[in-house]
């Protein structure tokens, strides 16, 4: 299938949607409602499946739906789940407890996935900080580090490393980015501590006296459910999506996702889950609605990048910017996957399942990092944002959101480009830009003690 500039032009209406109209008040009370959203996704997104199955795509927008159920019933799985786990108590909302809290979801997305991860810790983390009058940029620094970067280290990390998995990547060699992961998550924890130790000197005397006052021991309820999550791990690592059974294709991953789903709802703690997490099913519903139409433009927008990309000057530098700026605002799994294609097409050494290393790298570190740009870059982030909102936390809309990740993101990422990926003299100007921000960093949290 061919696909003219123009088949681009449902995809972009989606983004448009999904950042326009919660800036407008009369259309934000409308669009608001997750039923809206679902009619908007399926009025773009049926229309473009039919004209891409009449133009001989219908296999192509086929495995779009098997991904997007793959992708869905992951994150409901994981999203269901860690809503029956509670981390009680209360600690004293200060910046250093809140930098511990994003390090252990940092960590903890390389072996739980961001989805799994990020769901773990925004509740407590917002529970923690209910006290205070400024929160929201907690939830996006958590967005930044547990529901992407920190992703990088296993293949069951993101999903597009999982791609990589099923490519014939070695399970294992996603742990040679630790040095990318060490600098990109280091800088962000250390921008992240210093800007809400400025915060912190802004919130009012009443504010923390009711933190400080509110303090419990912590402890962990619906323990079970860490069985469960288990299972989910073990599932995603070494069960089959789907295979091929007296004549059926059967999703075995998926029936394991949904299998440990029910036993969580079914054998969990009510009370842990609907009264102390406060869990509803808005925030998978919301994620669930975008994405379908998000998924279904996505086919004649990715085919058009297949054609637009052999003619693309593409070297290391060039494949990292690529990979990472469509990843931000398409599925970063897809947009790994063209990738990956494509550079087994182009010469270099050594090999890693087909694909030069050095191509593989700049791929991998795209597709993950290129996520927290925008909330539609990764799943968890859209959920994230969800959870905070239902409890309350005034968040950013899509254009504030990149604000904030224009600010705080983007230099972090020119700096590991420069200094990891072109090397030589180009290096300098990433020293350059790590010696600002730690020195921002630094007279922010000097400020703040004084």
């Amino acid at each position: 299938m061919v696909v003219p500039w123009w088949g681009t032009l449902p995809f972009a209406s989606m983004l448009g949607c999904i950042a326009a109209l919660p800036l407008i008040p009369a259309a934000a009370r409308v669009w608001e409602r997750n039923w809206v959203k679902l009619v908007v996704a399926l009025g773009v997104g049926v229309p473009v499946a039919l004209w891409c199955g009449l133009a001989g795509a219908g296999d192509e927008v086929g495995r779009t739906l098997v991904e997007f159920v793959q992708f869905i019933t992951l994150l409901t799985a994981l999203f269901v789940i860690s809503g029956g786990i509670c981390l009680t108590g209360d600690l004293r909302a200060t910046p250093r407890h809140n930098t511990v809290f994003l390090a252990a979801g940092t960590v903890a997305a390389s072996l739980i996935g961001t989805t799994g991860a990020a769901m773990l810790l925004i509740r407590p983390l917002l529970a923690t900080n209910r006290q205070r009058a400024y929160v929201a940029h907690t939830v996006v620094f958590a967005i930044f580090t547990a529901a992407n970067s920190g992703g990088l280290l296993t293949p069951l990390g993101d999903p597009p490393l999982f791609l990589g998995l099923l490519r014939g990547v070695p399970f294992w060699w996603t742990l040679t980015l630790w040095p990318q992961w060490l600098f990109v998550n280091g800088l962000l924890l250390l921008t992240y501590y210093a800007l809400d130790k400025g915060i912190y000197a802004r919130e009012s005397p009443a504010a923390l006296a009711a933190d400080d006052a509110g303090r419990t021991p912590l402890g962990l309820r619906g323990g079970v459910n860490l069985i469960y999550l288990v299972i989910v791990v073990a599932a995603v690592a070494f069960v089959p999506s789907v295979d091929l059974a007296a004549g059926l294709w059967v999703p075995w991953r998926e029936l394991v996702l949904v299998a440990a789903t029910v036993a969580s709802l079914l054998s969990g703690d009510r009370e842990t889950r609907y009264q102390v997490n406060s869990f509803t099913w808005s925030p998978v519903v919301e994620v669930a609605a975008l994405f379908l139409g998000l998924f279904l433009t996505m086919v004649p927008a990715l085919g058009f990048l297949r054609q637009a990309a052999p003619r693309l000057p593409l070297d290391q530098v060039s494949m990292l910017v690529i990979t990472g700026g469509l990843s931000s605002v398409l599925d970063n799994a897809p947009t790994y996957a063209t990738f990956f294609e494509l550079a087994t097409r182009l010469p270099g050494e050594p090999l890693v399942a087909g694909v030069p290393e050095a191509y593989l790298v700049a791929i991998s570190l795209g597709a993950v990092f290129g996520g927290a740009l925008t909330y539609i870059g990764n799943g968890p982030n859209f959920m994230a944002r969800s959870v905070a909102v239902a409890a309350g936390v005034p968040m950013p809309g899509f254009g504030g959101y990149l604000g904030w990740s224009g600010r705080y993101v983007v230099p972090v990422l020119v700096a590991m480009t420069a200094i990891f990926s072109a090397g030589g003299w180009w290096s300098v100007p990433g020293y350059v830009i790590v010696a600002g921000l730690v020195a921002h960093a630094g007279r922010r949290i000097w400020a703040a003690r004084i």
